[in-house]
């Protein structure tokens, strides 16, 4: 529970009037991380984090009971099951929608609590975008996520210690079109941050226009890019 990206359908609610394709995962992390390379590849080399289908949680909790841990063949199930459907689908979108636009954004929306020791020092920025160093989205495109924070009261930061997962990686290409931009929300911006994790109104209130104002200044860059390849 505590590792769930909570009420993304609630934050981006607005992504219906701007007729975007919105692609939700149905299974919880801790099942299968659909934002992890199936193959395994370590997102951070040398830095603790999480796996495919991790065995402990962001505070270093064990999921599993002793002798319960997924063996090989159960996390080829789950791959099966679960994370190749749901890439597949999100392949098949990108491509539906590149053959009919110059540039597409696609944007992988997370959240995550705003203090986990294990994995950092300090409080985390509220906002945390993430493009690969730049690699899966151009400039501009960035500039147009990122210029609404420099108005708000919110802390953020640009590829710090969250710079994009697998999905951002492996689809942004911003040479072919796709322009692919994390990111990862503290919770502590909109539910109770405890285990309960319910809307606080008065605090979405404040950051979810923010939100929105930052995908539109992103799409609002994509409309002026020349086309792509």
């Amino acid at each position: 529970m505590p590792d769930t990206d909570w009420h993304l359908d609630r934050n981006y609610a607005f992504a219906a009037a701007l007729d975007a394709t919105v692609i939700s995962a149905k299974v919880s992390r801790y099942v299968i991380d659909l934002n992890r390379a199936a193959a395994g590849e370590w997102l951070y080399p040398g830095m603790t984090t999480t796996s495919l289908c991790p065995l402990e949680t962001f505070r270093g909790q064990e999921i599993y009971r002793e002798g319960r841990a997924p063996d090989e063949k159960e996390v080829e199930r789950r791959i099966a099951t679960h994370w190749r459907p749901y890439h597949f689908a999100l392949q098949d979108e990108l491509a539906r929608l590149r053959a009919q636009h110059a540039h597409v954004l696609l944007w992988t929306a997370h959240s995550i609590a705003s203090l986990l020791p294990r994995l950092f020092q300090g409080k985390l920025p509220d906002f945390k975008f993430g493009t690969a160093d730049g690699a899966s989205c151009t400039g501009d495109v960035v500039k147009g996520a990122i210029d609404p924070m420099r108005e708000s009261q919110v802390s953020w930061v640009l590829n710090g210690r969250f710079k994009g997962g697998f999905i951002t990686r492996r689809y942004g290409a911003p040479v072919g079109g796709i322009h692919a931009l994390q990111l990862e929300m503290s919770h502590s911006l909109y539910p109770e941050e405890s285990a309960q994790f319910w809307w606080r109104p008065d605090l979405a209130d404040k950051a979810m226009p923010v939100v929105q104002a930052c995908v539109q200044g992103s799409l609002t860059a994509l409309v002026r890019l020349p086309s792509a390849a």
